[in-house]
């Protein structure tokens, strides 16, 4: 039976690497299983997340994108991403990894962006139809941290170059969604070794394949 499991964090988290190999582990046991991330993974994703990143890219040509524009933006990317592949992927028996989902829009936009909780949670709603994961792997680590890792690495993208008192909201909305949700969120310390992160990880998937057989 087919699973959907998303992976939160912030910026600088590691999500990228975990999410490869979580999709490497699952693919060695010769079960179907696709990686999708948001924005993106669909032709109106991709443009979406191109004109998320085009400041970024062009210096300061482009006005930048209020808040509320910045939510609908990322809740039209998520609306056709489930329509598109998810749900068709998980009733073919794919499973699924998603690099992000509703929950960021809650940190990022909600305890980030200071919007409100309720319109956020209407539209998260709207968006999936109500799809929610089997399991959400939230990869927990200091904003300090965090963003001197992407400093190290890359260029700073769109939130990266936030204060780090909106990193610190978006975590504590992070937190906060995981404690409402325990049996669902499964958080991990992402300053642990990159291996044993992929280790527990893999202890809590493995649980859940083993339950589905």
């Amino acid at each position: 039976m087919a699973f959907f499991i998303v992976f939160e964090g912030g910026d600088g988290s590691g999500k990228t690497t975990q999410v490869r190999n979580l999709y490497s582990r699952i693919r060695r046991r010769q079960t179907p299983v696709r990686v999708v991330h948001e924005p993106g993974s669909t032709v109106l994703g991709e443009s979406i997340r191109r004109l998320l990143s085009a400041r970024r890219k062009t210096g300061s040509s482009l006005p930048p994108i209020v808040p509320e524009a910045e939510l609908f933006l990322f809740e039209a990317s998520r609306a056709q991403l489930v329509g598109e592949v998810i749900r068709p992927s998980l009733r073919q028996g794919t499973s699924v990894i998603c690099d992000r989902y509703v929950y960021s829009t809650v940190a990022y936009q909600g305890y980030g962006r200071n919007l409100e909780a309720r319109l956020i949670k209407q539209l998260n709603e709207a968006a999936t139809g109500g799809l929610h994961p089997d399991l959400v792997v939230y990869l927990d680590v200091p904003p300090e941290a965090a963003l001197q890792r992407k400093t190290e690495t890359t260029d700073m993208g769109r939130f990266e170059k936030e204060e780090l008192a909106f990193h610190q909201r978006v975590r504590r909305g992070y937190m906060e969604q995981a404690a409402a949700e325990p049996h669902r969120w499964f958080v991990v310390d992402a300053l642990l070794p990159t291996a044993q992160v992929s280790r527990l990880i893999w202890e809590r998937v493995e649980g859940l394949i083993k339950d589905r057989m």
